[in-house]
C-alpha cells in the first residue's frame, strides 16, 4: 500500500513557515538594506570603469587560478573514476571496503573547497600547490559520488556476464557499464571545471594562491577600481571557460558533430594543457609540514572538545550550525525566487534573442564573482551579522540556480505553450499554465541542489563576518586548536549527512 502524500497546500504552507523562521532567525531587515542602499551603489559606481593600469598585475594570479582548476578537476575526475566502482553497490566490491569508502567520500564531500585548501597549507605550505590539492579533493569527492550514483542506474546485466566469464572487475566495469555513463561523467567534470574556477578565485585568502589574495587585499584597502579590473578578469575567464565547457559538452553529447580527426585534435590540445599546468603549479613547501601537525589534526577529529560540541548557549556548536543552516535556508529561497523571472528573460525560447542574451550575460555576470568578494561588498551595508550572509548566498544562488533554470527551459516540451499561444493567450498565462508545470521537477531538484551546497558555502561566510560556523573554524585551525576543529568538522559532517538524507527523501516523495 502506498504512503499517503501530503496535499501541496500543506507543503508550501511549511515551506514558508520554515523560510519566515529562517529569515527572522538571521535578522533579514529589507528596510535596513533599502536604507543603506546607497552604500552598495557606492562601490559599484567606484568599481567601473576598472582600472586598467592595474591589468598586468592581474594576469599572473588569474592564471594560477585557471591552473588550479584545470589540474585539481582533471586529476579528482580521474581519482573518482579509479574508486566509484568499489562505491556502488550493484557492483562487486566487497561490503566493508564499500561502505568504508563512501564514509570517506561523504567526510570529503561536508568541507568547501576553502577548508580544505587551508588544510592543505599546513599539509604542503603556501602556494598553488596547496590550492590544487584541495581542488583535486573537492572534485573528487563530488565526482564519485555523482559516477557512483550513475553507475548504480546503471543496467549490470553486461557486467555480470562478463564476471562470470572470468573477466577481471576492472575491466567488466570499464568494458560493460562505464560506456553507459560516460556522457554524464564528461559533463559532469566539464560543470565542476566552471565551479572551481569560482572556488580557486578564493583560496588565496587562506594563502592557497591565485586571485583570492589580491582580492582581498584590495577590497580592504578599498581600491574598487582595482577591484573592478579583478572582477572583470574574472569574468571573461568565466566566460571563455563556460563557452569552451558548452562547446566540449555538445560534442559528448552528441547534439554537435564533428570528425573523428577534429576529436583527436581536441583530446590532444585539452591533455597539453592539462600537462602544462601540472607541471608548472609548483612544488609543496614541506618546511612547515611534519608528522607532530599530522598527528594532532587526527587527535582533533578522535578526541575532540565535546564539552564545546554539547554546548547549548549562543556560542554553542548547536547555535552556530542552526544559524548556518537558516543562513542557506533563507538565502536559497530568496534566490529561488529571484533566479525564475532572470531565467525566463534569459531563455532564447521564450523571449527574443536580444533580450536572451542580455539575460544570460548578466546571470553570468553574478555567478563570475566569488561568493565571499558578495560577503565583503554587502557588509559594507548591513553590517557583519547573518543578515549579510544571507544576502550573500541569496546573490551566489541567482547566479547558478538561473543557470540551471535556463537550461530546464531550454530543454522543455513547447508544445503545449505553442497550442495556448495559437488560442491567443497571453505570454505570461503560458508560461504561467504551459511551462510551469513540466519545469516543477527539475526547478526543485535544482534547488534542494544548491541548498546542499549552499550549506557548505554558509560555513565559510563567517571569515568575513557574515555569521555562521565558518570563522570559530577558521579561528580554530589557524590556532592550531585542533579539539575546537575537530568538534566542528565532526558537528558538520553530521549536519550534512543529516541534509543529504532529507534532500534524498524530499526527491524521493516527488518522485512516488
Amino acid at each position: 500500500m502506498s504512503r499517503r502524500r501530503l496535499p501541496r497546500w500543506a507543503i508550501v504552507l511549511a515551506g514558508l513557515a520554515l523560510f519566515f523562521l529562517a529569515a527572522r532567525f538571521t535578522g533579514c531587515d529589507l528596510a535596513l538594506l533599502w536604507e543603506r542602499r546607497g552604500h552598495l551603489t557606492d562601490i559599484l559606481g567606484q568599481m567601473f570603469p576598472p582600472d586598467w593600469k592595474f591589468l598586468p598585475r592581474v594576469l599572473s594570479p588569474l592564471w594560477a587560478t585557471v591552473q588550479m582548476s584545470v589540474t585539481g578537476t582533471v586529476l579528482g575526475s580521474l581519482f573518482a573514476l579509479a574508486l566509484a566502482p568499489l562505491c556502488a553497490a550493484n557492483l562487486s566490491a566487497p561490503p566493508a571496503l564499500r561502505v568504508l569508502l563512501r564514509a570517506l567520500v561523504q567526510l570529503a564531500r561536508t568541507f568547501p573547497a576553502l577548508i580544505l585548501a587551508l588544510a592543505a597549507t599546513f599539509l604542503f605550505g603556501i602556494g598553488p600547490f596547496a590550492g590544487t590539492a584541495a581542488i583535486t579533493v573537492y572534485t573528487f569527492a563530488i565526482m564519485t559520488r555523482l559516477t557512483c550514483d550513475d553507475a548504480q542506474s546503471a543496467s549490470t546485466a553486461a557486467y555480470r556476464a562478463l564476471l562470470a566469464m572470468g573477466t577481471p572487475p576492472y575491466r567488466a566495469f570499464f568494458r560493460a557499464v562505464f560506456p553507459g555513463v560516460a556522457s554524464t561523467y564528461l559533463t559532469n567534470a566539464l560543470y565542476l571545471l566552471e565551479t572551481n574556477v569560482r572556488h580557486s578565485a578564493i583560496l588565496g585568502y587562506v594563502g592557497a594562491g591565485g586571485v583570492g589574495l589580491l582580492l582581498n587585499e584590495k577590497i580592504s584597502w578599498r581600491e574598487y577600481s582595482r577591484v573592478g579590473m579583478i572582477l572583470l578578469g574574472l569574468f571573461l575567464a568565466v566566460c571563455l571557460i563556460e563557452s569552451l565547457s558548452a562547446w566540449l559538452t555538445g560534442l559528448v553529447t552528441g547534439r554537435r558533430r564533428s570528425s573523428p580527426a577534429l576529436r583527436r585534435i581536441i583530446v590532444v590540445a585539452l591533455a597539453a594543457l592539462f600537462l602544462f599546468c601540472t607541471a608548472t603549479v609548483g612544488a609543496p613547501d614541506f618546511s612547515r609540514a611534519s608528522l607532530r601537525t599530522v598527528r594532532a589534526m587526527l587527535a582533533g577529529l578522535v578526541r575532540p572538545d565535546w564539552a564545546f560540541f554539547f554546548q547549548t548557549d549562543a556560542g554553542g556548536l548547536g547555535w552556530l550550525l542552526l544559524e548556518t543552516v537558516c543562513i542557506a535556508l533563507a538565502g536559497t529561497a530568496i534566490g529561488a525566487v529571484i533566479s525564475l523571472p532572470l531565467a525566463i528573460l534569459g531563455s532564447g525560447r521564450i523571449m527574443p534573442r536580444p533580450v536572451a542574451l542580455l539575460g544570460r550575460t548578466v546571470c553570468m555576470a553574478i555567478r563570475s564573482v566569488p561568493f565571499l568578494v558578495y560577503g565583503l561588498i554587502f557588509i559594507r551595508a548591513t553590517g557583519p551579522g547573518a543578515f549579510t550572509g544571507v544576502l550573500t548566498v541569496a546573490l551566489c544562488s541567482v547566479g547558478l540556480l538561473s543557470k540551471r533554470f535556463i537550461q530546464a527551459i531550454d530543454t522543455v516540451d513547447l508544445r503545449a505553450e505553442l497550442a495556448l499561444a495559437a488560442m491567443g493567450a497571453t505570454r505570461l498565462a503560458r508560461i504561467r499554465h504551459a511551462l510551469l508545470p513540466q519545469l516543477a521537477p527539475a526547478f526543485g531538484a535544482a534547488v534542494l541542489y544548491r541548498f546542499d551546497v549552499n550549506i557548505r558555502d554558509a560555513s565559510v561566510l563567517g571569515l568575513v563576518g557574515a555569521g555562521g560556523i565558518g570563522a570559530p573554524l577558521v579561528f580554530a585551525m589557524n590556532h592550531y586548536n585542533w579539539p575546537t576543529a575537530g568538534a566542528i568538522c565532526i558537528g558538520l559532517v553530521v549536519l550534512v549527512w543529516l541534509i543529504d538524507l532529507l534532500s534524498a527523501r524530499l526527491q524521493g516523495g516527488a518522485k512516488a
